[in-house]
């Protein structure tokens, strides 16, 4: 749901910056590779130390590089496989660093075993979630539901929450509780949308299997039919 109406105001906005970019002789590989290496870095080296807010700042500002390597190369007409590939590739890099920024915490400083434990459900489950569109999609299904929670909601709750949790080093009482409260809504969402894409493929598998039976049965049907002319 975000994806659709985020991207679109997030692609006008950061159009400019993009242009820019292109003028100064900028790659939108290179946007890409820096974009991760900071979200990496923002989560793998503050999110363990519970510098939550300070952390989300720094991701905060490498994780729009995934709209502007995009808008860069349609601005270039450059669009191609390999890049569709490495932005793919580099964004489960980047949102494993988040949760597994979390995990760390909670294993560490944070001594919560059962958050550590749902920080790395959140993180395999978006992977997973991730892979079963991507592999629904490489045996010709369309795979035609979004799902409750996808990479852009899995991001904004983590990200916000986080955030917020972190102004808690800031003297505001209470409000750390709301990362393992948005962990948990992650987790949960995560979940279902697996659910919900794997019944989808289910569905679509068995109709298109059924499709190719009806179309085999056809065409055998016209060439008995064709057959039984000739011999007349």
């Amino acid at each position: 749901m975000l994806n659709k109406y985020a991207r679109a105001f997030f692609t006008r906005v950061l159009t400019p910056f993009a242009a820019f970019l292109i003028r100064r002789g900028v790659s939108p590989d290179t946007v890409t590779l820096i974009g991760t290496a900071g979200v990496v870095a923002g989560a793998l080296v503050f999110y363990p130390l519970g510098e939550f807010f300070w952390g989300t700042v720094v991701i905060t500002l490498f994780v729009f590089s995934d709209l502007v390597d995009g808008n860069m190369a349609r601005q270039l007409g450059r669009s191609s496989r390999w890049g569709a590939f490495l932005d793919s590739t580099l964004d489960r890099v980047a949102d494993g660093a988040v949760f597994g920024g979390f995990a760390l915490w909670y294993a560490g400083r944070g001594d919560d075993i059962v958050l550590c434990a749902v920080s790395i459900f959140c993180l395999a489950s978006g992977q997973v979630v991730s892979y079963t569109k991507a592999r629904g999609e490489s045996i010709g299904l369309p795979v035609a539901v979004n799902g409750l929670i996808e990479r852009a909601e899995r991001l904004v709750i983590s990200l916000v929450a986080a955030g917020l949790a972190g102004l808690h080093a800031f003297g505001v009482p209470g409000i750390q509780y709301l990362l393992p409260v948005a962990l948990w809504i992650v987790a949960v969402g995560s979940l279902i949308t697996l659910i919900q894409r794997v019944v989808t493929v289910h569905r679509e598998s068995a109709e298109a299997e059924a499709a190719e039976a009806a179309e085999e049965q056809e065409a055998a049907g016209e060439q008995e039919a064709r057959g039984s002319g000739a011999a007349k």
